[in-house]
């Protein structure tokens, strides 16, 4: 009996040992690892999305992996983040200085871009892109503009484009393309 103790110790203890690194894996070395988009603005004032890069692998994106019209993470792993230390219009939208989560609800012709303020978990930890927290932490949803790219995109990608005096931020994944514009609030 003593054996069989002892061998169900050891057992656990390796297993316990081998996962720990897999657990503690670095950021970088995800499936769907992490990145980071910007743009400033004349001020030097900035807007920073901080998100995880999923890859499409040959899988159909939406209207499959991710459905119309239902909320999306947009990204991977943790919520993705909007940092802006100005005040700004995104959207049309005044949106003061601050950090936020993007979701979106993604449609063929339109999408939604909902910025809601829970970011961290119950322990303040980070937040993961899902579940989604709820409406009830919602900032603001605004309307986005959805185009086909004209080459299909592996990596969900974020970036800025300069725009008049703010930019737009554009989500780019398969042949779609959703974007808003965001501009330093006068």
């Amino acid at each position: 009996m003593l054996k069989h103790f002892a061998f169900l110790i050891v057992v656990l203890l390796g297993g316990t040992i081998l996962a720990v690194p897999g657990y503690a894996q670095d950021a970088s070395q995800r499936p769907s690892p992490s990145a980071n988009a910007n743009c400033s603005f004349a001020d030097g004032k900035t807007v920073t999305v901080a998100y995880s890069s999923p890859r499409a692998k040959g899988r159909k994106i939406y209207g499959g992996l991710v459905p119309y019209g239902k909320v999306w993470r947009a990204g991977a792993n943790e919520a993705t983040t909007i940092a802006i230390d100005t005040d700004v219009m995104i959207g049309g939208k005044a949106v003061p200085a601050g950090t936020y989560t993007i979701f979106t609800i993604p449609n063929e012709d339109k999408w939604t871009l909902i910025l809601n303020k829970t970011t961290k978990n119950a322990k303040g930890g980070p937040l993961w892109g899902v579940p989604y927290p709820g409406e009830e932490g919602d900032f603001a949803r605004v309307d986005m503009k959805a185009s086909k790219l004209s080459s299909p995109v592996e990596n969900f990608t974020i970036s800025f484009d300069k725009s008049g005096s703010g930019c737009v931020m554009n989500l780019d994944w398969e042949t779609t393309r959703a974007s808003i514009e965001i501009s330093d609030k006068k």
